[in-house]
């Protein structure tokens, strides 16, 4: 993709480059009261103090809606529908164009832009949208036929329905928390002995702490209770993507997810990072997805081939020692399901999605060892160490440990489009006397 020439000093290698524009809630110091911004290279364009300083004067279409970007959260904004985002979306573009045709904006307005644009390491981000619902999906082919393996054989690792309908639970939204919020280990019933003929659990602090890559979609625009979204229209449907980090107790799960599925092991915390970068900052880098040789019913068949997206995902692990080390490297189209077709499977019973509902890709691992995106797959169960630094290594997460997911689209270093960080820190289980 080709690099957009700016007069603002974007480094090279943002994330945040003019090819993305990804939208975000930040305060600062100066005004504690959450508000909408974009981030740009080292910076965040404060959109509240732009309207108000009449910087979208030139775009009548967002005027009679500027109040979305006085708003703790990006629901407002993302209710206003695709269309209105990349109106929004390229005007700010064209206000940092080298040669911008509006460069008495912001390019020679020296006074605004101190006013406007904000360093980002003075900024605090905030949950970018308030989270009604929240459902995580399985569409991670190579995670779930791993973990099949593992657990009943490669004969039967893939269950008959998976490559029918995008598998899913409904997760729990009030635990979704933003980029650099600790996860405090849970508490949960384990089965200690599960080879015993007599199945007993305890109650424990969790002992196989997990972490999963994976990618979460932000819904834009409701349907009306009792109205599917095909297929085909979903797309607008969808406001940006964030990535998100699914906090996994293992052995919490082994235990409770027969016969309804993941509960107190995956409610304690998901994390998201901060910027949503929007579709159609996507849009370049759509590629064909893993190919499902099953025929699926036509409501889930999606034209053409490029559904999912080239996006670089890395997991690297720092312990409190001090030792780090990238422990996963993969990429978002390792998915046997798109966005599209998750979104028109949720809704085909007439279930109604609302502005900020939160849809999680499910565990993204590609085929090999280096490839698997949770300590789940790289142990084995935890049946073999992965090795850290200086002669560190994990089975899975211990206290003090911090995982830190990165995401980028492109190769050219000044039009990368990027997520920036997805960052949490293990903190001891509390003592709860029992």
């Amino acid at each position: 993709m080709a690099s957009l020439k700016s007069w603002f000093s974007i480094p090279r290698g943002s994330h945040f480059s003019l090819a993305n524009i990804p939208f975000g809630v930040i305060s600062t110091s100066s005004s504690s009261t959450p508000r909408v911004a974009v981030a740009i290279g080292d910076y965040a364009l404060d959109l509240e103090a732009f309207a108000a300083n009449n910087g979208f004067s030139a775009l009548s279409t967002i005027q009679p809606h500027q109040s979305v970007f006085s708003q703790p959260s990006l629901n407002a904004f993302a209710a206003l529908g695709r269309p209105l985002h990349a109106v929004v979306r390229k005007y700010i573009q064209s206000i940092f164009f080298e040669n911008t045709p509006y460069p008495d904006v912001l390019k020679t307005n020296d006074s605004l832009q101190k006013q406007v644009l904000i360093p980002l390491k003075e900024v605090k981000s905030h949950l970018p949208l308030k989270i009604g619902d929240y459902t995580d999906f399985f569409a991670g082919y190579h995670h779930a036929y791993h973990c099949g393996v593992m657990f009943r054989g490669e004969k039967d690792a893939m269950q008959p329905n998976y490559k029918h309908l995008p598998v899913a639970y409904h997760g729990r939204a009030s635990s979704v928390v933003v980029s650099g919020t600790p996860i405090r280990r849970p508490h949960g019933q384990i089965l200690e002995n599960p080879g015993a003929e007599k199945k007993v659990p305890i109650f424990s602090q969790c002992r196989k702490l997990d972490f999963e890559l994976e990618l979460g979609a932000f819904v834009c625009t409701p349907n009306p209770r009792g109205e599917p979204v095909s297929v085909d229209h979903a797309e607008q449907n969808l406001f940006g993507l964030v990535m998100m980090n699914d906090w996994s107790a293992r052995d919490v799960q082994s235990w409770e997810y027969i016969p309804l599925g993941p509960f107190n092991s995956k409610n304690f915390g998901t994390s998201i990072s901060p910027w949503v970068v929007l579709m159609d900052a996507l849009e370049p880098f759509k590629v064909k997805g893993i190919e499902n040789d099953a025929d699926v019913l036509p409501y889930l068949k999606q034209k053409g081939d490029a559904t999912v997206y080239d996006i670089q995902l890395q997991v690297d692990l720092k312990t409190q020692t001090g030792n780090s080390a990238t422990i996963t490297k993969t990429n978002g189209r390792h998915l046997l399901w798109s966005y599209p077709q998750m979104l028109a499977h949720h809704t085909i019973t007439g279930c109604n999605l609302q502005s900020g509902d939160l849809l999680g890709s499910g565990t993204i691992s590609g085929t090999s060892p280096s490839e698997r995106g949770s300590m789940l797959e790289q142990s084995e169960n935890g049946k073999q160490a992965v090795k850290i630094a200086n002669g560190e290594d994990r089975t899975f997460l211990q206290d003090g440990d911090e995982i830190t997911f990165t995401g980028v689209c492109g190769t050219d270093d000044e039009a990368l489009v990027g997520f920036g960080h997805c960052t949490g820190k293990i903190e001891p289980a509390l003592d709860l006397g029992l």
